[in-house]
């Protein structure tokens, strides 16, 4: 546990700067009740009197400190051992790394500011917890400033003639994370995947005059998005492009449950 050094406490210390202190003490007392001032000048006893006093004060004070200190420290880890293990351990290591002062007081209001919920213990608020935000694109200029490429496979089963590659996106338009999953289809039945240098749907390459691409959008995808989601497929293929939200588990491709 991290503690305050307790030194042993030095004896008071009879100071003239102290002894003018309670000289001007006492007069201002006389000077309050000028009408009373001797009857209130008989009762006052000397300075040396009250620095004798002091010194026999000051010890008693001293240990009367150690002792409620010291009981307060019983206190707060006879709270910190009736916490479960994995917390016990989590707070430990936080009072190692707080700002707070080493002392028992601090270290029983960190638990009771913990036990009422005022401190997470595993987001104390000494330390900088940057909030997790999204990467949101809500009005791209380009299908590249709003989706990144996370995946990308042979679909076909053939010769090279016919496969194509099957490319899968993220990203987030503001409504929610979005998956595409982009095809290229044929149109006519007999054309081939041959591939050809002027279509790039982010580097597809694959298609002529008889394909088109097919981009399957899976997420919570309004009408507003998956329109944004065409334009921007669009301008950046040659190719036709249509898109269509993902039928979800259970469910046809028109939305009904099976």
């Amino acid at each position: 546990m991290r503690f305050r050094r307790w030194h042993r406490p030095e004896p008071y210390r009879d100071t003239s700067r102290k002894r003018a202190a309670f000289h001007r003490k006492q007069r201002l007392e006389r000077e309050a009740l000028p009408l009373f001032a001797e009857q209130i000048a008989a009762r006052q006893h000397g300075v040396d009197e009250e620095m004798a006093r002091r010194a026999v004060w000051w010890d008693e004070a001293e240990r009367e400190r150690r002792r409620m200190r010291a009981a307060t420290w019983r206190k707060a880890r006879a709270r910190l051992f009736a916490l479960p293990d994995t917390l016990r351990r989590t707070v430990r290591e936080i009072w190692r790394t707080c700002p707070y002062p080493a002392d028992p007081a601090y270290f029983a209001d960190l638990l009771h500011q913990i036990d009422v919920g005022r401190v997470d213990p595993h987001r104390p608020p000494w330390k900088f917890h940057p909030a997790l935000k999204a990467r949101i694109t809500p009005d791209p200029t380009s299908f590249d400033a709003a989706f990144h490429q996370i995946g990308q496979r042979k679909i076909g089963g053939g010769p090279k003639t016919t496969e194509a590659d099957e490319l899968l996106f993220c990203g987030n338009l503001g409504s929610g994370i979005l998956f595409l999953r982009s095809r290229v289809r044929l149109i006519e039945r007999h054309e081939s995947f041959y591939t050809s240098s002027n279509h790039r749907l982010r580097d597809s390459k694959v298609g002529s005059g008889g394909h088109f691409v097919e981009i399957e959008v899976t997420g919570d995808c309004p009408d507003a998005d998956l329109a944004t989601v065409q334009r921007i497929a669009q301008a950046a293929d040659t190719r036709p492009v249509v898109d269509r939200r993902a039928a979800r588990p259970g469910r046809t491709k028109t939305g009904r449950a099976v």
